[in-house]
């Protein structure tokens, strides 16, 4: 239990930035989980429409710090190869 009053605030701080983080990481994760469900079903041209957005989506969860640049542009490469492979096949 916080003695002073600015362990108090900045515990109720912590509380209120944890529950922004689990926020946008749900944001994150649930992009990568339409990306995917998109490629699993062959729907290529909605996959291919919602890219610009999963990006900008991917990029905003980065520029807060939750998910590490190098991750999110992992999982953008990723994908974009996938989709751009998929077209050739």
């Amino acid at each position: 239990m916080p003695n002073t009053k600015s362990s108090i605030r900045r515990v109720k701080k912590t509380k209120i930035q944890t529950t922004v983080n689990k926020i946008r990481k749900n944001k994150y994760k649930s992009a990568i989980k339409q990306m995917t469900t998109y490629l699993e079903k062959g729907k290529n041209a909605e996959a291919k429409k919602f890219l610009p957005k999963f990006h900008s989506q991917l990029m905003k969860v980065v520029k807060t710090g939750v998910v590490s640049k190098k991750t999110a542009s992992r999982k953008i490469s990723r994908i974009t190869s996938k989709i751009n492979n998929s077209k050739k096949k």
